[in-house]
């Protein structure tokens, strides 16, 4: 198991300059005035409890991040001066932006900058080093900090100057959230209590085989639902009508039984199904065993027997790991067995009796919208690094942390 640098490793800090990675990639919409606002502030309010951290241990905090891919452009539209404002509401603390992430105009503000003043920092993908890991831009950017913090799991699958290549210029540490994200990541799948059980749902097979090839090795049960399920059962000769289907991996769908069976994983694929000729909220439907679908038919949804088998069997499991909701639960009646199994879930982490980790977009959507995301043990914002995790790949930007 691997230990990582922390915020107490790194000594004291009065008087030093901290720099943050923070991902203040934030979802922004207009408002009924027509304003740019941003429309979930979770990121904002991840990194808040390590700034003021940071700022109460005496240390100038520097806060960079990214916002959206301007590929090493100036692109105005996706300056960081549009979530000043928030972070500053975050923290309850003065703020200053600074309209560069290196050079003179970022060590001058610095210089400038009253005590318990926070500077954050324009976008780093404006500078086409961010990206490429470049060293000089990595060296600009250690050069106005002591320290750096890394507060950025979303962004440290990637091998970027501000995730990796800072790491070797200056002392460095897990923040707050990160360091706690690390220990719930290893609790589920690093040295986890058996039995596991991981549920992996999303239209695609193809986008998630490293995934499943990974699972069948390390879980004790996997649960698979959504489009991907019905790869699988029509690789096992189930007739899935106009269902959304890979149909050309069916071989590698039963590679990946097969692989599961010698590992002694067992795979739980729907034995009912919810299907419609139409996807649209409230469509027509209706529910049947597996080898009744339609030529016209869709399947849209997990049954509700299979629901409650899933429920039974996770009461036996310790350990529950999330990625992908169970069918069509944007649209209902197609959440049921999404709402139903992560009710199921919540239920048993609440009791105590199961550690449940999950991650993912679409996932912590379902898991919100099932009203369940407070009971779940950690509920990872990350997207592709929490997928290239499941799939056991090393991250460039964990990594560089460990001890």
């Amino acid at each position: 198991m691997a230990t990582y640098k922390t915020i107490a490793d790194l000594g004291a800090l009065d008087g030093k300059r901290v720099l943050i990675r923070a991902d203040l990639n934030v979802p922004m919409g207009d408002n009924e005035a027509g304003e740019r606002v941003v429309t979930d502030d979770t990121r904002i309010r991840s990194v808040a409890p390590t700034i003021l951290h940071l700022m109460d241990k005496g240390a100038q905090v520097i806060v960079m991040s990214h916002f959206g891919r301007p590929k090493g452009q100036v692109v105005p539209e996706m300056s960081l001066e549009q979530v000043a404002q928030p972070l500053a509401n975050a923290l309850k603390k003065p703020l200053v932006f600074v309209n560069d992430c290196a050079g003179d105009a970022v060590s001058e503000t610095l210089d400038a900058l009253e005590d318990g003043t926070v500077l954050l920092l324009e976008n780093l993908r404006f500078h086409p080093g961010e990206e490429s890991n470049d060293p000089d831009f990595a060296a600009a950017l250690a050069a106005n900090a002591d320290y750096f913090v890394n507060e950025a799991f979303s962004c440290s699958h990637r091998a970027h100057a501000s995730t990796e290549g800072i790491t070797h210029l200056i002392p460095s540490a897990a923040g707050l959230s990160l360091e706690k994200e690390l220990v719930a990541l290893e609790n589920a799948l690093g040295k986890p209590v058996h039995p596991v059980c991981a549920v992996v749902g999303g239209a695609k097979v193809s986008s998630k085989l490293d995934v499943l090839t990974n699972l069948v090795e390390k879980v004790d049960h996997l649960i698979i639902g959504g489009g991907m399920a019905n790869t699988f059962l029509a690789a096992q000769g189930v007739d899935v009508g106009a269902s959304l289907c890979e149909h050309d991996l069916a071989d590698t769908a039963r590679a990946i039984l097969s692989k599961a069976e010698a590992q002694g994983c067992t795979v739980h694929l729907p034995t009912d199904l919810v299907v419609a000729k139409e996807f649209k909220a409230h469509a027509a439907c209706r529910t049947i065993g597996l080898n009744d679908v339609a030529a016209d038919e869709m399947i849209l949804d997990v049954g509700p027997a299979s629901v409650v088998a899933l429920a039974e069997m996770l009461k036996d499991c310790k350990t529950l790991i999330w990625n992908g909701p169970m069918g069509a639960f944007e649209i209902a009646p197609f959440d049921a067995a999404t709402v139903a199994l992560a009710k199921a879930a919540g239920a048993l982490t609440a009791a105590g009796s199961l550690v449940s980790v999950a991650g993912g977009g679409d996932t912590v959507a379902a898991l919100n919208h099932a009203g369940v995301a407070d009971q779940f043990s950690h509920i990872s914002t990350a997207g592709g690094a929490f997928l290239e995790w499941m799939e056991g790949k090393e991250l460039p930007g964990v990594k560089a942390l460990e001890k």
